[in-house]
């Protein structure tokens, strides 16, 4: 296991944060909004979840995910400290496109139990 390359240039992009993975409206994210909103982050208040995902990110070792055709995914499982000073496990999945240097957010769903 090892980090995930370039890490500290991850793309993160906001709608994916409040429209989909903090979206208590979105089909399929409102299930992921509903377990991190009981944590305390909220769509309105996304950059805070942002913060914590990429420190997540730079600091712990991802499992390297079989290749697509579209790139590399990584996986990520680590202790997110929710606005309320708990650890929460978490895991985030990542990918490298083919062609870039660069980590993209896929998704954040939790890792186990509180």
């Amino acid at each position: 296991m090892a980090r995930v390359p370039n890490a500290e240039k991850a793309i993160i992009d906001a709608n994916k944060l409040h429209g989909y993975v903090l979206s208590s409206v979105h089909p399929i994210g409102r299930f992921k909004a509903a377990f991190f909103q009981k944590l305390g982050y909220s769509a309105e208040d996304w950059e805070s979840f942002e913060r914590q995902l990429r420190e997540l990110l730079v600091s712990t070792d991802a499992a390297v995910v079989e290749g697509s055709q579209y790139g590399q995914k990584f996986v990520v499982e680590g202790l997110l400290i929710d606005p309320g000073g708990e650890p929460v496990q978490i895991v985030t999945v990542w990918v490298i496109l083919r062609g870039e240097d660069v980590p993209r957010f896929v998704t954040a769903y939790p890792g186990g139990s509180r």
